[in-house]
């Protein structure tokens, strides 16, 4: 497997999370401390610095310490990577299913012709 397989692996396996989803949300917005994002789910601290760490070990995030205060913000190259697959897939697909639907409308004009 390539680097780039690797590194689009990991990110949608980050985005698979809706805790992380939430967070990139949250950081779509500007950087934000630790405690400010962790502050609207439900979980003990450490679970969910377990979530930043899968953020930023697949470059979605980066943090920054100053004394005792950890600032997130995000980055945006890996959201680029992930949205260039996808706009592959989606042209890839698209043209499928253009190809699909003339070859029906041509079965469906040799139906009418008989």
């Amino acid at each position: 497997m390539t680097n780039q397989q690797t590194r689009l692996n990991d990110t949608f396996h980050a985005l698979a999370d809706p805790t992380r989803r939430a967070v990139l949300a949250a950081l779509g917005t500007g950087p934000a401390t630790v405690s400010d994002l962790a502050q609207p789910f439900d979980m003990a601290l450490p679970t969910f610095l377990q979530h930043l760490k899968v953020l930023e070990e697949c470059g979605l995030v980066r943090s920054k310490k100053v004394g005792r205060v950890r600032t997130c913000q995000i980055k945006p190259k890996a959201l680029a990577e992930a949205e260039d697959w996808l706009g592959a897939q989606r042209s890839l697909w698209t043209k499928r299913l253009d190809q699909l639907d003339d070859y029906l409308r041509q079965l469906h004009a040799m139906e009418k012709q008989k």
